[in-house]
């Protein structure tokens, strides 16, 4: 694990998920737990919409209702749903 230190500015919501995932002890869950979270940050961050050009996405954000990104957020729910609430 990189031991390098960062300085940055943080919202209350983005400061509970930073704190929730320093309070997973070191295990392979936690492993586990970050590999999961940095391919789903990069797969949501570029949905690979199929009309993705040079100039960027057809649409003005991933928020749009196209065909992927309708792919995304049911991908995100099902996860969503399958987790309990604590």
């Amino acid at each position: 694990m990189k031991t390098e230190s960062v300085t940055v500015r943080l919202n209350q919501d983005e400061w509970q998920l930073v704190s929730g995932l320093r309070d997973i002890p070191l295990s392979p869950l936690r492993e586990l737990m970050h590999d999961l979270l940095q391919a789903l940050i990069e797969y949501v961050r570029e949905p690979k919409c199929p009309e993705l050009q040079a100039d960027g996405v057809p649409c003005e954000s991933a928020a749009a209702d196209c065909e992927q990104c309708l792919k995304v957020k049911a991908l995100l729910t099902t996860l969503r749903h399958g987790v309990p609430r604590g």
